[in-house]
C-alpha cells in the first residue's frame, strides 16, 4: 500500500498546509516539517506512512465484517465523505452528530426502526387512511429521520471503528467512541491534539482537495478488505463445487445374466 502513496500527489492536493502557527497544538510537533509565512507545514513523508498504517488497520476491520462509521459535518467535507463512504458501503454521518449516537445506540436504532415503520405504512396503504394533517406530520418526521439517520439505517450494531475528519469539530463523536473503546481513525490538522485518536493521519482537514485525496486512499483500502472477505467466503463454495465435479460417477451394477436352459434339458431334469 505504501508504494501507492505518492508524496507528490499529497503535495499537489495541499495536504501539507497546516494552521497558523499561533493556533497550533504542541503535540503535533513531531508531524510538522517547518513554518512558512506564519503557517505550519506538515511533513508529508510522515503523512504517507500514517495513511499506510491506518489503511492496513481499516482493511483488516473491513475484512472481519465490521462497519466503519465516517463522521464529517463540515461543509467542505460532507459530500466527499458521503460519496467515498457509500462507495465502500460504509455508514456515515454528515449532518449534525446525534448526541448518544454510540453511547445510547439502542435509542438511535429505535428511531431508525420508526423510519422503516413509516415506509411499511406507505406500502400497505395504512398511510392513506390518515388525515391530511397526520400525513404531513408523518412525512416531515420521515424526512427529518432520513436526513439525520438515513445513512446509518443498515448499521444494526456498534461500528468496529470511527473515521473522523476534524476531531476538534467532532469532539462529541470522539468522546463517545473513547468511552466505548471504539478505535478512532482521523485526519488531524496542526490545531488538534493527536493523542485523542488511535490512528492519526496528519493532514490539512480544511481543503476539499486534501480531504478527497486522503479519503480516496482510505476507501480503497476498505474496499480491498471487503473483497478479501468476499473471496474467503466464496473459496469454500468453489472448493466444494470442484470436488463434486471431480468425483467419479457411480459405476453401474453389472447385470448377471441367467443361463439359458433349453426345453430338452428341462424335460430331462423332470
Amino acid at each position: 500500500m505504501a508504494n501507492n502513496i505518492e508524496v507528490k500527489e499529497l503535495l499537489d492536493a495541499g495536504v501539507h498546509f497546516g494552521h497558523l502557527t499561533r493556533r497550533w497544538d504542541p503535540n503535533m510537533a513531531p508531524y510538522i516539517y517547518m513554518e512558512r509565512n506564519g503557517i505550519h507545514i506538515i511533513n508529508l513523508y510522515k503523512t504517507a506512512a500514517k495513511i499506510d498504517e491506518a489503511s492496513e488497520a481499516l482493511k483488516k476491520i473491513a475484512a472481519s465484517g465490521r462497519k466503519i462509521l465516517f463522521v464529517a459535518t463540515k461543509k467542505q467535507a460532507k459530500e466527499i465523505v458521503a460519496e467515498k463512504a457509500s462507495k465502500a458501503n460504509q455508514p456515515y454521518i454528515t449532518e449534525r452528530w446525534p448526541g448518544g449516537m454510540l453511547t445510547n445506540f439502542v435509542t438511535i436504532r429505535k428511531a431508525v426502526k420508526k423510519m422503516a415503520a413509516i415506509d411499511r405504512m406507505k406500502k400497505d396503504g395504512t398511510f392513506n387512511t390518515l388525515s391530511k394533517k397526520e400525513r404531513l406530520q408523518v412525512d416531515r418526521l420521515r424526512a427529518k429521520l432520513e436526513k439525520n439517520l438515513g445513512s446509518i439505517s443498515d448499521m444494526t450494531r456498534l461500528p468496529g471503528a470511527l473515521f473522523v475528519v476534524d476531531i476538534t469539530r467532532e469532539h462529541i463523536a470522539v468522546k463517545e467512541a473513547q468511552k466505548l473503546n471504539i478505535p478512532i481513525f482521523a485526519m488531524v490538522d496542526t490545531n488538534s491534539d493527536p493523542r485523542q485518536v488511535d490512528y492519526l493521519i496528519p493532514a490539512n482537514d480544511d481543503a476539499s482537495k486534501s480531504i478527497d485525496k486522503v479519503m480516496t486512499y482510505v476507501s480503497d483500502a476498505i474496499i480491498e478488505g471487503l473483497n478479501e472477505r468476499k473471496a474467503s467466503k466464496d473459496a469454500p463454495k468453489k472448493e466444494e463445487a470442484s470436488k463434486k465435479e471431480a468425483a467419479p460417477a457411480p459405476k453401474a451394477e453389472a447385470k448377471v445374466e441367467e443361463p439359458v436352459v433349453s426345453e430338452a434339458a428341462k424335460q430331462e431334469e423332470e
